[in-house]
């Protein structure tokens, strides 16, 4: 396994807090750490609530009519609940609005069913019409802002993932887990739809090394345009 890392080139996105713009298949041997600090230990999680209680106060509304139209198009529950590993590899559950069909399981697909490779994806049959709109611009994951507000994820950080496709990480992935998984991150707001998760985590092994409170300001403001833009839906 190589520890060169491969860059973007001509498709490298600014930087901030030594973060470097790079996606690999194969990831470095070496050891990375998380730093430890006021910031990380005391300020990001007081942030974190902060800024997911103030997000929960102000989609208040549009969460309701979301939870309305899933349950009249899908009906109950409106809210999926799946085991996703964190911090320290613990796991938990995830919480987000239905996008899937109530027969799914007995439908038939004509796509990979690899939550690897279907990330997001148009083809997948399961899911509404109403349930890939609300994935398109991730409305969908809107109540994990709860799971910030218990302490299960942050709003920056990497994305949690199922437990049988972290069981298939090569060895340096799991360095990944030394931070909280959140509802936004690196690979979000640059790498999203350039190729499964689980290939681009190089993204998600930067930000560990290189937390910051300048990091996940300047991750939280590119989100929306990441959402909303062109590469919505990937």
């Amino acid at each position: 396994m190589t520890s060169e890392l491969v860059p973007w080139g001509d498709e490298a996105l600014p930087t901030a807090g030594g973060l470097h713009s790079a996606s690999v298949v194969q990831f470095p041997t070496r050891e990375i750490r998380a730093p430890r600090g006021m910031y990380v230990g005391l300020l990001k999680p007081a942030m974190d609530r902060v800024v997911a209680a103030s997000l929960l106060v102000v989609s208040a509304v549009p969460m309701l009519v979301v939870a309305g139209v899933v349950a009249v198009s899908m009906g109950r529950p409106v809210l999926f609940r799946q085991r996703r590993v964190g911090l320290d590899g613990e796991h938990f559950e995830v919480l987000k609005f239905r996008t899937m069909r109530p027969d799914r399981r007995g439908q038939r697909l004509d796509v990979i069913h690899d939550r690897r490779f279907t990330h997001k994806t148009d083809r997948d049959p399961r899911h509404t019409s109403v349930g890939r709109m609300l994935r398109r611009y991730s409305l969908d994951e809107l109540p994990q802002l709860f799971n910030v507000l218990r302490g299960e994820m942050s709003i920056v950080g990497p994305r949690p993932e199922l437990p049988s496709v972290v069981d298939t990480y090569a060895a340096g992935l799991h360095q990944r887990h030394q931070v909280k998984p959140g509802l936004t991150g690196l690979w979000q707001i640059s790498a999203r739809g350039r190729g499964p998760m689980h290939e681009n985590g190089q993204w998600d092994l930067d930000y560990v090394e290189h937390v910051s409170m300048r990091t996940d300001l300047w991750i939280m403001a590119r989100t929306p345009a990441a959402m909303f833009g062109a590469n919505a839906g990937s």
